[in-house]
């Protein structure tokens, strides 16, 4: 089995490390480099319908890289689109709910697959995946991103815990969860909207039971909104802002140069 492994700091790369016949599969565009024993193609991963599916819940391309040790032992680096840390998770025992843009890559033993939300509120309102979620099945590992520092939660018995709603990577398909306004549970509908608009927090979810979270330290929506302010993403000559000498200066400001 492929032997996945995080090098560098802060923004690692994913290291594949895989012998003849090993098999992975990743997203759109993660591949950054591959030794000539490695073959790479695009496929649907789970049919036309599934791959449909994955595209809603995910924002990620129908299409998804595999990598393949046809011709020998090889290795290869994996990277994330925007900065951030990765973490490897051991899938089997243990399942996983992925939030939006948190897969990177898994074993071809792992399958992630969408489903409908278990949480009517998340699926009106959340930020992990609307009406559709990520969860994986299988053995073996699947690795996920999130922007900023990942951290893990033990969510314990008769303690929940409540998480903004932006900065929730992925949680364990055992836990218990619900979506809410606020972190006050006995304000009623108007009072808990009020103390949301006050105190700057939007959507929070609540996690109940035994299992792992994996949060970020970063709000991807919230990073992406303020770069789209900088660089006048409402104005109608915005859309090649990018490729404009400003755009590009402000970008390698925040992301550092590469």
């Amino acid at each position: 089995m492929a032997q996945f492994s995080l090098v560098g700091s802060p923004e690692p790369f994913l290291h594949v490390s895989m012998q003849r016949g090993d098999k992975i599969y990743c997203e759109s565009n993660a591949m950054v480099m591959m030794e000539s024993p490695l073959e790479l193609k695009g496929r649907l991963q789970g049919g036309v319908m599934q791959s449909i599916l994955r595209r809603f819940a995910n924002e990620e391309s129908l299409f998804q890289q595999h990598i393949e040790a046809v011709r020998g032992d090889g290795d290869c680096l994996l990277s994330t689109a925007l900065d951030g840390d990765m973490q490897i998770l051991d899938v089997g025992a243990t399942q996983y709910i992925l939030s939006d843009g948190a897969f990177v890559a898994a074993h071809d033993s792992v399958n992630v697959k969408a489903r409908l939300n278990s949480s009517i509120g998340g699926a009106l309102f959340g930020n992990t995946g609307g009406l559709l979620v990520m969860e994986t099945s299988g053995q073996g590992q699947v690795v996920v991103s999130g922007c900023g520092t990942l951290f893990e939660i033990q969510v314990e018995p008769n303690k929940e815990v409540v998480i903004d709603n932006g900065h929730v990577v992925c949680w364990d398909s055992r836990l218990q969860y619900s979506l809410s306004v606020t972190t006050s549970q006995s304000s009623g509908l108007l009072g808990n909207l009020m103390n949301s608009v006050m105190s700057g927090e939007g959507m929070v979810l609540r996690f109940s039971g035994h299992g792992k979270v994996v949060i970020c330290s970063r709000n991807r929506q919230n990073m992406l909104q303020w770069l789209m302010a900088k660089l006048g993403g409402g104005n109608s000559s915005s859309s090649s802002s990018l490729n404009s000498q400003g755009g590009t200066d402000l970008l390698s400001q925040f992301f550092g140069r590469r």
